[in-house]
């Protein structure tokens, strides 16, 4: 029923039409209710659904839904009491109290440079809802609580955290005490924000309340104690300087009894690290006050200690948002249907607050990225040259991936592509936006990035086209094939003029067109003019999902994206979106029990004993203890593992030398017992970080190895060795990349994939392994294409027999050593030549041949591949000095 306060808002309700609003589908249109024209928030209003807007603009006004949501899909539910589905708006919207709190603590009104009012921010529905949600748990449960808030891009999550950082900091409880001293905002990017950065400062009431703490700030542990320890009710700081807000937590905590409020940003690769652990490893007040008198804490009780604050922390509230949550965040942060009970079937972790995909999707904050997906195949077959390749095994898995990182970077591979990709951005996404729209290829390496931006700068040019490109990843890559000296994002080679601009704000400009990105901006990267994404890396699970959503940012004008995918399965990709679509849910959960199974399998290893464990964390727990102390604790383990290791590659080599096979094949399964120990070590250290968080232990022994583990691992130098594979003499003699056609990605149809638990951590055994002649896994290869390549696919034509008809013209070398391969390009006795190659090749090659003299694109690309793939002008020259009188 209404309150009177809500009826007098609704007395004052013009009754008209807003014909232009959304309907339901099958829905006749109905009348609507709205706030007069003069008002702060229009309101539009149906028995179905809810729109508002904070300012009328005649016919380009543009209502927002707002909306419940209904099971992750958009509109609102059946109204369980009856009567219409808006029901919601006058029962807990209108209502005096929620009212009067909107337009007090939400409203926010941004302003320009002259201090005039532009905008008035108002909270989407489901906005409104997680923050009172959170504010109505933490008073209920009380701190120590964990939140995990699933809202999908497109739901404003910027505003969510700043309105939640903001009420946390003030929350009272009932007898009007404050909940929290301080809420510190962790942002998973190196550098901060500046939109989140904004918001916070931009809703404070008060001047002053908000800190922030930057790798920019000098001292980042003083400058965070000063703002923890004062009157800094948020604190905020990244993923990279929240390490150093440890000590100032652990002496607030101990020392005043201090609660803090962590909100993360993305969780799923912010907070379920080594950081949280860290923070939460704090020493009780009486432990730490004992440990300032001089007194002595037993390595058992502060080992107690660190477990039990670990699993159950009442100091430390976690609100955790994120688009996508993986597995482990499910676990940690999940909220259990009954609290009291484990975790378990029937009692699984879920997210606390759910804004999902489907419905910004379907209220058109976001785009639907699989619309437009196209896939390709690449099919190719390989040749060999020499015996030597007959008579040595090499490891069957080590080989097929040299061989299919060899065919990624081959010129021919990439430059087809970088046709594909042009060509298709110049038909399909450039007419979008006004000619404004952006594109991003995504590649598998760094070292591919670097060899795609010279291959698509060299396209783009020798065609003409107006493209600017830009190419971005961290460090510098060291390629011989593509230049002497080490490449950077910063290089004139690469980005000749970014000249130091900051990628992300160069490349909003109308300057450049195509984003070049290894790893770099697959995540976290808002470019709202992206409509183009072309992808040659193989995409996983919640990578797929993440790396595809940077096409989904809306902007006006945009309602189309295209997608082409070289690499991925269109329906691996479409199960991790569908996965995330709704509610992401987990399958089961984590056997807490596979700690003690990875412990008892590293101790049975018989390569330490527990004296030597307890020495170890002896000192590692002793305050005043040197790094020198630490190393010799550690040595006699570590010299051990690596005497070991020497050992039996020096039984290996003596074994090979001799030809004996048996002795061979007990020092490499040695060799391997020893990686598979150092790949459990670190296989323990993860899935005991990650469960301690969630189940306390109390269990002295696992505690210690976790400490010991960590500090032994980084010691263990070996099983990084690889063997290498001469690909030196391997042909790429048929290359075709085929086009499978738009795919179809319906995100409603069919069940919905979960998220299973982690398995079998640690359960690797010593294997030999498969080894082969490497001609006979370039054959298997080959056969995998069969019947998918013709005579028209054949690198051999162009690489052998044209190539051989030109290199016998005495002309062209005389050319090719007297002009510079620029110049001997344009020669038009070289087009001569090549068109009489190709008629001298027409008997034999009648089909390639009668293609190539038809066509001058196809002559062009034969130039191409001739002079940049193939070395025709290198090998020109080195005949033409052959055959030069001596001096």
């Amino acid at each position: 029923m209404k309150t009177d306060f809500t009826q007098s808002i609704g007395d004052a309700i013009d009754q008209y039409r807003f014909d232009r609003l959304p309907k339901p589908k099958g829905q006749a249109a109905e009348p609507l209710l709205a706030f007069p024209r003069g008002a702060l928030v229009h309101f539009a209003v149906s028995n179905t659904e809810v729109h508002m807007v904070t300012k009328l603009a005649g016919p380009a006004t543009a209502f927002l839904p707002f909306n419940q949501g209904d099971n992750g899909a958009a509109s609102n539910p059946v109204n369980p009491h009856g009567g219409h589905r808006t029901a919601y708006l006058w029962e807990k919207v209108w209502a005096r109290e929620s009212w009067l709190e909107i337009i007090g603590r939400y409203l926010i009104a941004q302003r320009n440079k002259k201090q005039q009012i532009e905008t008035i921010i108002f909270p989407r529905f489901h906005q409104l809802d997680v923050t009172r949600d959170i504010q109505a748990a933490v008073l209920k449960e009380g701190p120590g609580g964990k939140y995990l808030i699933q809202h999908s891009a497109g739901s404003g999550k910027t505003n969510s955290i700043a309105w939640t950082a903001h009420f946390l900091a003030e929350l009272h409880d009932a007898e009007n005490k404050k909940v929290f001293d301080s809420v510190l905002v962790v942002s998973d990017r190196t550098v901060i924000d500046s939109q989140l950065q904004e918001a916070l400062f931009d809703f404070q009431r008060t001047t002053g309340v908000v800190a922030t703490i930057t790798n920019k700030d000098g001292s980042k542990s003083s400058k965070l104690a000063e703002a923890l320890s004062g009157d800094k009710k948020i604190v905020v700081c990244t993923i990279q300087t929240f390490p150093f807000a440890i000590e100032a937590v652990r002496e607030l905590a101990a020392t005043q009894g201090k609660r803090f409020a962590v909100i993360a940003d993305e969780a799923h690769s912010s907070q379920t690290g080594e950081a949280a652990a860290k923070l939460k490893a704090v020493l009780s007040q009486e432990e730490l006050a004992e440990l300032k008198d001089g007194g002595e804490v037993s390595t058992e009780d502060i080992l107690a200690a660190q477990m039990a604050v670990r699993a159950s922390d009442t100091g430390i509230t976690y609100a955790a948002f994120t688009a996508t949550p993986k597995n482990k965040t499910l676990e940690l942060f999940g909220t259990r249907p009954d609290p009291t009970q484990p975790a378990g079937p029937g009692n699984l972790p879920a997210p606390f607050h759910v804004y999902s995909m489907r419905q910004a999707i379907e209220e058109g904050f976001i785009l639907d990225v699989l619309q437009n997906y196209t896939s390709y195949k690449l099919a190719f077959k390989l040749a060999h040259e020499g015996a030597d390749y007959d008579e040595k095994a090499v490891e069957r898995s080590a080989a097929l991936k040299g061989i299919m990182n060899w065919v990624r970077l081959h010129p021919y591979n990439i430059s087809q592509k970088v046709q594909i990709v042009v060509e298709h951005f110049r038909e399909f996404v450039i007419p979008l936006l006004s000619g404004k729209a952006k594109a991003m290829v995504v590649v598998g390496s760094r070292v591919e990035a670097v060899r795609w931006q010279l291959a698509i700068d060299k396209y783009i040019k020798g065609q003409g086209y107006k493209i600017g490109t830009l190419v971005a990843f961290s460090g510098e890559v060291n390629d011989k094939e593509s230049g002497p000296d080490g490449f950077t994002e910063h290089s004139k080679t690469l980005n000749p003029n970014l000249k130091g601009r900051d990628i992300r704000e160069a490349f909003k400009g109308d300057e450049y067109q195509i984003l070049l990105v290894a790893n770099k901006f697959q995540t976290g990267f808002d470019q709202p003019l992206l409509c183009g994404m072309y992808v040659d890396k193989r995409l996983a699970g919640i990578q797929a999902v993440q790396t595809l959503s940077r096409l989904n940012r809306a902007h006006p004008g945009k309602d189309t994206t295209y997608v082409l995918d070289f690499v991925n399965d269109p329906e691996e990709v479409l199960a991790a979106f569908k996965t995330y679509h709704t509610t992401a849910e987990l399958a089961a959960t984590t056997d807490p029990n596979l700690v003690f199974n990875l412990r008892a399998k590293l101790d049975a290893a018989g390569h330490y004993d527990d004296f030597e464990v307890d020495r170890v964390v002896a000192v590692e727990l002793k305050p005043d203890a040197k790094q020198s102390d630490l190393v010799a604790a550690l040595e006699p383990v570590r010299d051990r593992l690596m005497k070991r290791y020497k050992v039996a590659q020096e039984a290996l080599e003596a074994a090979k030398a001799k030809q004996d096979d048996k002795a061979a094949e007990d020092a490499q399964n040695e060799l391997n017992a020893l990686i598979l120990f150092k790949g459990d070590l670190g296989a323990f250290i993860r899935l005991y970080t990650f469960l301690s968080q969630i189940f306390n232990y109390g269990n002295t022994a696992i505690e210690k190895r976790a400490i010991f583990y960590k500090r032994l691992l980084p010691l263990l130098e070996f099983g990084r060795e690889r063997e290498g594979i001469d690909l030196s003499k391997v042909v790429l003699t048929h290359h075709h990349l085929k086009n499978l056609g738009q795919q179809g990605m319906p995100l409603s149809d069919g069940d919905k994939p979960l998220l299973d638990p982690i398995t079998d951590t640690g359960s690797g055994r010593v294997q030999e392994k498969e080894t082969a002649l490497l001609y006979e896994i370039i054959a298997k290869l080959n056969d995998l294409f069969d019947g998918e390549l013709t005579e028209q696919d054949k690198l051999v034509y162009v690489n052998q027999v044209i190539k051989g008809k030109l290199l016998e013209s005495g002309k062209l070398q005389q050319q090719a050593a007297n002009n510079s391969k620029k110049q001997f390009a344009n020669s038009p006795d070289l087009k001569t030549e090549l068109m009489n190659a190709i008629m001298g090749a027409l008997d034999a090659h009648t089909a390639m041949s009668t293609q190539a003299l038809n066509s001058i694109t196809v002559q062009n690309g034969m130039k191409d591949i001739l002079l940049n793939h193939a070395g025709l002008w290198e090998m020109l020259r080195e005949q033409a000095a052959g055959q030069r009188p001596s001096a």
